[in-house]
């Protein structure tokens, strides 16, 4: 009986902690986009692991001004997205081994399954709120720089 009680104890404990540790989010570090004269500063997570990408900003509702993910590569690469259970619209920024910015896809379509790629080898990807980079004026003309680099 004890035995039972103990297995139905930890059963119930085990959901609980995998919604926390699914919860929990990943590293953030300072981002900063700089454009010419402007420069603007994000706190972004690294979405560093197979698992941390693969997740992604999914299932998410919003986005602070600030916020954003970035998901760096081991070595240049073409990269190809979809927005598969994202629910807000994204900017994603296509970020060559340099920091220069390859491609800038505004406002994708959540949930859209159709791909969203660079135009060639990047270094990372960063997704910020969708119209980001309309609001702040980021061209490809910009510079991305984060602590992880």
């Amino acid at each position: 009986m004890r035995a039972m009680m103990t297995a139905l104890a930890v059963a119930a404990v085990l959901p609980m902690a995998a919604c926390s540790r699914d919860a929990e989010s990943p590293a953030t570090v300072p981002l900063t986009i700089r454009d010419g004269d402007m420069t603007h500063k994000f706190n972004v997570e690294v979405a560093r692991t197979a698992e941390e990408q693969q997740q992604g900003l999914m299932f998410r509702t919003s986005l602070p001004a600030d916020g954003g993910m970035i998901f760096p590569f081991e070595k240049p690469r073409f990269a190809s997205f979809w927005m598969k259970n994202t629910l807000i619209p994204l900017d994603m920024i296509f970020v060559r081994a340099d920091g220069s910015i390859d491609r800038i896809a505004e406002n994708t379509i959540p949930e859209s399954l159709e791909p969203v790629a660079s135009g060639g080898e990047v270094s990372a990807v960063l997704e910020l709120a969708g119209g980001t980079a309309a609001r702040l004026g980021i061209d490809e003309d910009a510079v991305v720089t984060w602590k992880a680099r």
